[in-house]
Order: C-alpha cells, then structure tokens, then sequence
C-alpha cells in the first residue's frame, strides 16, 4: 500500500505524467489519488507546473558554458568516454563466435569420448557373460508363448 509521502514523493520527482512514473507503483497510486482530496490538489498544482515547463523552451547552451563544463569534469578526473572508432571493434565479437565454437567442439569431442567408452564397457561386459542370463531365458520363454517359438 503505498503512503502519501511516497506519493508525494513521485510526484514531485515524476510530475503529472503517468508514462514518467515507474509502471509497477503507478496502480497503487492512482488509488491513492482517487481517494484523497488533498493529494487531488497536490496534482493539480502539480500539473500546472508541468504546463509551464512544457510552454518554456530550453535555452541553447553557449560553446564557452560547454568548454567550461568539460573543463571542470577534466579537472576532478574525469575524461571522455572512449568509443569503437577503430577498426579493431569486429575483435570483441569474433572472440565470442570463437569462444561459442571452440565450446561446441569441445562439448562434440567429451561426448563422443564418453559414448566410445561406455560402448566398450558394454562390450566387455557382454564378452565376459558366459552362461545364460535371466533376459535371454524370459525372452525365450515370451517368444514360445506368444506363439513365436514354433
């Protein structure tokens, strides 16, 4: 349930426009809002601000406020992001398509390891039986009585 300070919260973080407010508080208030007086005034106060910020346009920013800004961010350490402008970029994907391939081929070669061995095992294990088992007995005895051993 939310309370109206975090109502009151929102929206003077958010404004009026419900597209702005995160999706999962936005029911709650809407509640909220039907239901207090107080806090319908506290919108409509609200929304008229928002109007007068919609009706103000920015004003453009000037090169020396520009230059004056990266100079201070330059100052306390801060330094341009760095972006993919060489032709070295295409190295990061090509990694993860060798990386995927090498992992499917590995995976290709442990798998038929396994099966090769464990077919051996099998065929030892089957070379070593020397008497007649339960399943050969039962298999037979089935085949006769379904008619099959005649």
């Amino acid at each position: 349930m939310m309370t109206e300070s975090h109502f009151e919260h929102l929206l003077s973080a958010y404004g009026t426009r419900w597209s702005a407010w995160p999706a999962d508080e936005r029911d709650a208030a809407r509640a909220l809002l039907s239901s207090s007086p107080r806090l319908k005034a506290l919108w409509e106060a609200e929304s008229d601000f928002d109007h007068l910020l919609d009706a103000v346009s920015p004003a453009p920013v000037s090169a020396s406020l520009r230059e004056r800004v990266i100079a201070s961010a330059a100052g306390v350490g801060l330094r341009p992001r760095r972006r993919w402008t060489t032709g070295w970029a295409w190295l990061s994907g090509a990694g993860v398509a060798a990386t995927a391939f090498a992992g499917a081929a590995f995976g290709v070669i442990i798998a038929q390891q396994i099966n090769a061995s464990m077919h051996a095992d099998s065929v030892l294990y089957q070379a070593s039986l020397t008497a007649t088992d339960d399943a050969e007995v039962l298999g037979f005895e089935m085949a006769s009585l379904s008619g099959g051993g005649r």
